[in-house]
């Protein structure tokens, strides 16, 4: 292997960690927001609130780009990535909802 090479290496393997703490902070992150979504969703089940919100999730969407462009990350991408995890947390509400709690 060059020394260009080795340090490439080095440099990709240096990279691939990063990614990876990363990776394990998007996981985690995600638990934890999904800890609060479900408690949400027990609430609005215990006091017969709509399950979804459309106001709030404009209101977030319209933020989360703003961040996005902030972060100099795809505001598109930010915005269908946003959308995924609301279409989840409002399926978790209805489910609290099908189950009284």
């Amino acid at each position: 292997m060059t020394d260009d090479a080795a340090r490439a290496a080095e440099i990709l393997k240096s990279h691939r960690a990063s990614i990876d703490r990363l990776d394990a902070i998007l996981v985690y992150t995600l638990g934890e927001r999904f800890k609060h979504t479900q408690a949400v969703g027990a609430l609005k089940a215990q006091h017969d609130l709509p399950a979804s919100d459309p106001n709030r999730e404009a209101k977030q969407i319209a933020r989360l780009e703003r961040l996005a462009q902030e972060a100099d990350l795809d505001p598109e991408f930010a915005k269908k990535f946003l959308k995924f995890i609301i279409q989840e947390v409002i399926r978790h509400h209805e489910q609290h909802i099908e189950n009284g709690h």
